[in-house]
């Protein structure tokens, strides 16, 4: 795959996460971020399968929804038993 195939399978994933994602910090309920991060789990598996190749930040991004979920449940825990 050449650089400008990368390049052009990048800006189309950065388009579809811009138009479709909120910002990770800027979720305000676990059931919002479960969406966003099973979406993205989809569009990655998409690109893996079909071209064989995902943008490294969209991994980053992954991680991002990750670690707000982590903590939209350390919250609620701590609510819970404070």
């Amino acid at each position: 795959m050449s650089d400008f195939e990368k390049k052009k399978l990048e800006m189309e994933f950065k388009k579809f996460t811009a138009q479709n994602f909120e910002r990770p910090m800027d979720c305000r309920n676990l059931d919002q971020i479960r969406f966003y991060v099973s979406e993205l789990c989809l569009k990655i598996e998409e690109y893996e399968r079909k071209f064989n190749y995902v943008p490294t930040w969209a991994y980053a991004l992954l991680a991002q929804y990750n670690m707000a979920h982590n903590s939209l449940l350390y919250r609620d825990f701590r609510k819970a038993y404070a």
